[in-house]
C-alpha cells in the first residue's frame, strides 16, 4: 500500500515551504519565524491557507509576512506502468 504521501504527489500536491515571520504578542517590535512544511496545491495553497487561518483564530503572534515556495516532487507524466516482468532462477 503506498503512502498517504505518495497518492497526494500522483494526485499534484508538491512539497511547500513557508516561512512565517510573526510578531511576539508580549513584545510586538520583535518578530519571530516558524517554518511550516506540509503537501498543497499551488497556486491556490489550501492547506496553508487552512493552517494561516487556525494560527490567526488560535495563536496570540500577529502575522507579519509569509514567504512560500513549492516544489513538486512527482508529476503523473513520469510514472509509467511496466508492461511485463521477467524473474530469472
Amino acid at each position: 500500500m503506498a503512502s498517504r504521501d505518495f497518492e497526494q504527489q500522483l494526485q499534484g500536491y508538491g512539497l511547500t515551504t513557508a516561512e512565517i515571520v510573526y510578531r511576539l504578542p508580549d513584545h510586538p517590535a520583535l518578530l519571530q519565524t516558524y517554518i511550516w512544511q506540509d503537501y498543497d496545491l499551488a497556486p491556490k495553497f489550501p492547506v496553508l491557507i487552512k493552517f494561516l487561518d487556525w494560527w490567526r483564530l488560535r495563536l496570540e503572534g500577529p502575522l507579519h509576512m509569509v514567504r512560500v515556495s513549492h516544489s513538486g516532487l512527482i508529476a503523473p507524466a513520469e510514472l509509467r506502468t511496466v508492461g511485463r516482468q521477467f524473474h530469472l532462477h
